[in-house]
């Protein structure tokens, strides 16, 4: 029984999808130019195969120029460096996407503050980092997956969430932190938990707005959420489940959802929530990237 909205993320991301489509149509006819994304994956990881299968997908639908750069696990250092920097010098390319992780012999952080940060559509370079830390987002790339979770969060909430507290699981770089930004952008109160913080359900509970970014599988159970909360949930982890007498992998999020959606006003499910967002985020940012370089 789901006493809360669905916030479907697969329907949200369809729509930008359609906007985004139309927008690099337009730009193709009154300007020729087309949005280009570059995608470099190194190794054969499966689950970085499939992300970078389904950004190629929503690039093509949308129209643009797209590139797919796999590299061997074993490719040194100095041959990823050397590839960014021809993405960075070629005029046809407005977005440049380093899959991660990367193989553990490759420097993340070197490589991924490489990329030009007008070319940076993860928003992983300081300079955007720094931008968005500063509220100056203007002419800045806003990481993905906060930036579809902010989004979905407006659809609930309006614009302006003066008076909400806004609870974030997680510290990370790519979520956490980033994700903190924007609700402060928006005039939340905003708490970040981690491993360390204590009594984490009693924080939990104080949230209007539950964001939850820690990578274990159902962990927020329904008694951590405050009646009538908006709960995202950011993650993605599959776990094996039986089903008549069969083990299968399901993927599951970091919020226990039956529980959860019986407190919940509104919640994200995983599958079909944050996932679709997050790739189509990265297509708004290569379309915006695309306008500014005309």
């Amino acid at each position: 029984m789901t006493n809360a909205t669905l916030i479907d993320g697969k329907a949200i991301a369809a729509e930008l999808s359609e906007t985004i489509k139309a927008t690099t149509a337009a730009m193709l006819a009154e300007q020729g130019v087309k949005p280009g994304l570059a995608v470099v994956i190194v190794g054969e990881d499966p689950a970085s195969q499939v992300y970078v299968r389904n950004k190629k997908r929503t690039a093509d639908a949308c129209g643009f120029h797209s590139v797919q750069h796999s590299l061997e696990a074993g490719t040194s250092q100095d041959n990823v460096m050397q590839l960014i920097d021809e993405l960075n010098r070629d005029p046809a390319i407005h977005g440049i996407l380093v899959q991660l992780p990367l193989p553990k012999h490759l420097d993340e952080q070197r490589i991924t503050q490489s990329i030009a940060p007008e070319k940076d559509v993860d928003g992983f370079h300081f300079l955007n980092i720094g931008k968005l830390t500063a509220g100056q987002t203007d002419d800045a790339f806003v990481p993905c997956t906060p930036a579809g979770c902010m989004l979905m969060i407006e659809r609930q909430l309006g614009d302006d969430l003066s008076g909400k507290n806004a609870v974030i699981i997680g510290r990370s770089n790519i979520v956490g932190k980033p994700m903190a930004s924007l609700l402060l952008k928006a005039n939340a109160t905003v708490t970040i938990c981690h491993s360390r913080t204590q009594d984490l359900p009693a924080v939990a509970r104080t949230a209007d707005i539950l964001v939850a970014a820690v990578g274990r599988p159902n962990m927020v159970k329904g008694d951590w959420v405050k009646p009538g909360a908006v709960v995202i949930d950011v993650g993605i982890n599959r776990i094996e489940v039986e089903i008549d007498g069969e083990k299968k992998s399901r993927l599951t999020g970091d919020v226990d959802f039956s529980e959860a959606s019986e407190v919940a006003s509104a919640i994200t499910p995983v599958p079909g929530g944050v996932g679709p967002m997050t790739i189509v985020m990265l297509m708004a940012n290569t379309l915006e990237s695309a306008r500014r370089a005309t």
